[in-house]
């Protein structure tokens, strides 16, 4: 019978919910997993944000050193800062926001430094003279590929300013915001896994109550039990 058959495909739907249930159930738990082994990596290296009593970022002290730098961040580089992930009360860096904002941090400080370059004797360059001496070079804003590096000022002051430990924080960094913003997807995914799940479990459940139902005709029929074989037949059909 027809009603047979959508019970059948509505328990089927029911079966096909509950492993996508049991789909992102299992992703949400390794999701779980990752936050937990980043906020793990987080204290251990104890890298945290400072805000002041009014709960604002600041830099050395001061919220316009962080201003300057959350400019940097999303007008520089582009970036989209989500505002909850900054919480005074949880200053420790473990957000893909916090970590770009500390990136940022580490660059700004960078970009708008003072290097001191020594020279031990004269060197000519371009038909200029440098002389034995002290020279402090401001780096304004130079990248890595921003310097002229056979220059004999810009060229050591460039090994200065990004040196290998800033690379190597960029480095750092750039992962724990990889990861972080990859957590936020994975658990995206799991609740929408799960989200399909539930759909298809309450739709199948509810086609196979549905189906399970008496139709019109068998209701006329066994509201009357006088009727005949051919009467029964006649209304059923």
């Amino acid at each position: 019978m027809l009603t047979t058959r959508f019970r059948t495909l509505g328990f089927v739907l029911a079966a096909f919910g509950m492993a996508f249930l049991i789909g992102g159930g299992y992703a949400w738990t390794q999701v779980s997993a990752g936050y937990d082994s980043l906020e793990a990596f987080s204290e251990a290296q104890n890298v945290t944000l400072s805000y002041n009593e009014d709960g604002q970022l600041i830099d050395r002290g001061e919220t316009a050193g962080a201003e300057a730098i959350m400019t940097l961040l999303t007008e520089d580089w582009g970036y989209p800062v989500v505002e909850a992930d900054f919480d005074p009360a949880d200053p420790l860096v473990n957000t893909a926001s916090e970590y770009m904002f500390q990136m940022a941090t580490v660059g700004y400080h960078v970009l708008h430094g003072t290097q001191t370059v020594v020279l031990d004797e004269a060197v000519e360059y371009n038909g200029e003279t440098f002389d034995a001496g002290t020279y402090d070079f401001e780096v304004d804003g130079r990248y890595w590929t921003g310097f002229d590096r056979m220059h004999p000022i810009e060229g050591p002051a460039r090994e200065m300013a990004w040196s290998g430990t800033v690379h190597g924080l960029f480095g750092e960094l750039g992962v724990g915001t990889v990861t972080a913003s990859t957590l936020q997807l994975g658990a995206g995914v799991a609740a929408l896994v799960a989200g399909i799940g539930l759909t298809l479990l309450v739709a199948g459940l509810g086609l196979a109550w549905a189906a399970g139902g008496r139709t019109p005709e068998q209701a006329v029929v066994e509201a009357t039990p006088g009727l005949t074989i051919p009467e029964r037949e006649l209304v059923t059909r």
